[in-house]
């Protein structure tokens, strides 16, 4: 017998993309492949906490799909899915604030998220 058992999984958000992950606007999250991520499944759930906060937000994680780099994601993935509230140009200088090119050359993860838990 397999244990299938989906896991819930804790991470660290910025506020700004935590009021969009909790209003529903936001529905793909962006994250580097490191090793921890490498077995995020469909059906996993994500807690999203605001680091130095009590305040957390669920979502099941739909699916992950793995891209090179942020751009490809972004075309992949479509920049209003990613943040409604910012142009592509825009998100990526965001995103690339956070993980500098060592961290991008990784690879990128699009984790595809439902709020309607």
């Amino acid at each position: 017998m397999t244990d299938t058992t989906a896991r819930i999984r804790e991470l660290n958000l910025y506020r700004q993309y935590f009021d969009l992950v909790a209003a529903g606007t936001k529905t793909i999250e962006v994250r580097v492949k490191y090793p921890h991520l490498t077995d995020l499944a469909a059906d996993d759930t994500i807690r999203f906490h605001i680091k130095g906060t009590d305040e957390t937000c669920d979502v099941k994680v739909k699916r992950v799909t793995e891209y090179p780099d942020f751009e490809a994601l972004l075309d992949g993935e479509g920049p209003a899915n990613v943040n409604p509230t910012a142009s592509r140009e825009q998100q990526l200088t965001n995103i690339r604030a956070i993980y500098p090119p060592e961290k991008e050359a990784l690879g990128a993860l699009a984790i595809e998220i439902d709020r309607t838990m």
